[in-house]
Parts: structure tokens; C-alpha cells; sequence
């Protein structure tokens, strides 16, 4: 009986200690929302690493001074882009909105000029059936109108908030530099305030985690990168030799989105694309894509295994639930923080996993 009781308290104890681990992470990713700028600061701060030091070895520079020349190239190259990336953006997305209405015209027309061709009649369908399918047309296209709508709105509140942007950078800014110039004395602070054995502990994880949520963002990165320069240059390629391609930026965005989530890829929005032109008639510009795709597919199945490590070891239809929950919690961020939470769980139930969560908390 003692034994049994002995057992039990194991067992309870165990699924304590989960529970307890995945609320604290709950409560994290939640607060992750209001500290999202010192998370992005650390984010970077860990990527400009390698630099400072390769400075630091090759120049024989300071910490302090190698931090703040790396940082001041950072902000120049973010500057930048952010500059050129936000004029772009207002300036395509206020000619889209302009031109809303001509699209969807020219769409329906062609939808309508592809259904034309079939004769619904031949079917010998009932005709409620009949009326529904003839009708179909308008509610498809009333819905993208709505969906388009509402989208071009919500671009358009995000432009808004650019000022808030703007304070939300500043202090990310403020974040990275004293990250980058003071991480040692950060370091000490902290193994001066903690147990030794916690430190030497909670260094152990923490050096794990960051090496595998490191390494899971730096492949996403390149790989979501890469998609979005080969499309926008492809774009403006295309525009070049003459072959319209309007929004460029917006689109190449679009596209990279779409490649970031798990079993999409730039297919979902490319293919379609390519077929609705060539059924409009425009032969050039669905080759122009179809090439376009078939450069991005072969440039993404060479770096794709050298940059995704499989000692992960996670399915892309968990990385998906992952994503989704987050999303769900709390916005677009959440789609960002669940595959990193999902690791960051993975790496503390290592244990548990490659024996099996529930041999383990039941083993005796």
C-alpha cells in the first residue's frame, strides 16, 4: 500500500510539474504580446552575435566598440529598407484601392466569359440546381468583394498606425543596443542573483532552446527571404521586358507570407494565377509565372535541407497547430511565437517525448 502510494504521488507530482511548466508558457506567450519589441530586440541582438565577435577577433576591438559599430550598420541597412519598404507600400496600396473596381469587373468578366462556354442545359440538372449554379457566379464574387474589401481596410488601418509603429521601433531599438553593448553584464547579474545550480541548469536549457528556436528562425527567415527577393525581382523583371505586372511589393509580400506557413508554398498563389491569365489570354505573363515558380520550387528544394535541421524533429502539421493556436490567442504575432513556444516545449519535455508522454509519467 505504501508502494502504491509512493507510486501515485509520482505520478501526480510529474503531471504537476507539466501542468505547472505549460501555464507558465501560456502566461509568457500571452505577455509576449505587451514585451513583443524586447523580444524582437533579443531576437536580433542574437543574430548580430556573430558579427560583433568575428569584429571583436579580426580587429581586436572592444565588445563596446565592435557592439555599436555592428549596430549603427544594422540600423542603416533597416532604415533603409523600412523607408523604401513603407513609401512603396502606401504608394501601391492607395493605386490598388483606386483600381479596386476595374479589377473585380475584369475578373468577373472573365469568369463569366469561361462559364459561358458551358451549356448547364446538356446536364439535365433539376432546376432548382440549375438556378443555384447560375447565381453562383454573383455570390462568388460578391464574397471576394467583401474579402478584398476588407483586406485593402485593414492594410490601410495598419498604415495608420505607422506613428505607433514608430514609438514600438524606437524602444526595440533602445533594447537592441544595450543587449548588444551590455550582455555580459546582463549575464552576471543574473548568475549573481541565481543559485549555482540554477544557473548551470537553467544555461544548459536556455543554450539549448536558443540553438533550436535559432536555428528554426534563422531557416525561415532565409527561406521566407529568398521567396520574396526572387518574386520581387521576378516582378520587376517581368515589368522590364515588358510583361505588366502591377503592385509588385505588395504581391512579392503576399507570396512570402503564403511560402512561411507550413504545407503552403508560393504555388497557392502563383499556379492560380498563372491559369486565370492564360485563360484570359495572356500567354506571356502565365509562362513569365509558371518560370517564375519553377526558379523559386528548385531554389527552395536546394537550400530547404540544408537549412532545416530534422533533429527537430517536429511534423509540419504540428508547426500548422501551433501557428494556428497563436493566431488564435493572439493575432498574427501568435503565428510567429507558436512553432518557438512549441520547441521551447519540446526542449523541456526531451525526456518525456522520446520515451512516450504517458509511459513516462506512468513509469514507475
Amino acid at each position: 500500500m505504501v508502494v502504491e502510494l509512493g507510486y501515485f504521488t509520482k505520478v501526480i507530482k510529474r503531471i504537476g510539474i507539466i501542468a505547472i511548466s505549460v501555464v507558465v508558457l501560456i502566461l509568457l506567450f500571452k505577455l509576449s504580446v505587451f514585451y513583443m519589441p524586447f523580444l524582437v530586440a533579443f531576437i536580433i541582438a542574437l543574430t548580430l552575435e556573430h558579427p560583433i565577435k568575428f569584429f571583436m577577433k579580426k580587429f581586436g576591438f572592444k565588445r563596446r566598440t565592435s557592439s555599436i559599430i555592428i549596430f549603427l550598420i544594422a540600423i542603416s541597412i533597416i532604415t533603409g529598407l523600412l523607408v523604401w519598404g513603407i513609401s512603396t507600400l502606401v504608394s501601391e496600396a492607395s493605386n490598388l484601392m483606386q483600381g479596386l473596381n476595374t479589377y473585380i469587373d475584369k475578373a468577373y468578366t472573365q469568369i463569366e466569359n469561361i462559364s459561358s462556354q458551358f451549356d448547364i442545359k446538356r446536364l439535365h440538372l433539376p432546376e432548382q440546381v440549375e438556378k443555384v449554379i447560375e447565381t453562383s457566379n454573383d455570390d462568388f464574387f460578391n464574397n471576394i468583394t467583401t474579402w478584398v474589401k476588407n483586406s485593402l481596410s485593414k492594410l490601410l488601418d495598419f498604415l495608420m498606425q505607422i506613428p505607433t509603429i514608430a514609438i514600438y521601433t524606437s524602444i526595440t531599438l533602445v533594447a537592441l543596443y544595450f543587449m548588444c553593448v551590455d550582455k555580459v553584464y546582463m549575464i552576471d547579474e543574473m548568475e549573481h542573483h541565481l543559485p549555482a545550480k540554477w544557473v548551470k541548469k537553467l544555461g544548459s536549457h536556455i543554450h539549448e532552446i536558443i540553438s533550436s528556436v535559432g536555428n528554426y528562425l534563422k531557416a525561415e527567415f532565409i527561406l521566407v527571404l529568398v521567396s520574396f527577393v526572387i518574386s520581387l525581382i521576378g516582378f520587376y523583371v517581368l515589368n522590364i521586358i515588358g510583361i505588366k505586372i502591377s503592385y509588385p511589393l505588395l504581391i512579392a509580400l503576399g507570396i512570402a507570407f503564403v511560402d512561411a506557413l507550413p504545407i503552403l508554398g508560393s504555388g497557392t498563389i502563383m499556379l492560380p494565377w498563372a491559369v486565370i491569365s492564360a485563360a484570359d489570354g495572356n500567354i506571356e505573363l502565365a509562362v513569365g509565372l509558371l518560370v517564375l515558380w519553377g526558379i523559386m520550387s528548385v531554389v527552395r528544394q536546394f537550400l530547404e535541407p540544408k537549412l532545416v535541421s530534422n533533429k527537430l524533429g517536429i511534423h509540419p502539421i504540428f508547426t500548422l497547430i501551433a501557428m494556428y493556436t497563436g493566431f488564435k490567442f493572439i493575432g498574427v504575432w501568435g503565428m510567429v511565437l507558436g512553432p518557438i513556444i512549441l520547441i521551447i516545449l519540446k526542449n523541456i519535455f526531451s525526456t518525456l517525448i522520446d520515451k512516450g508522454v504517458v509511459k513516462a509519467i506512468l513509469e514507475r
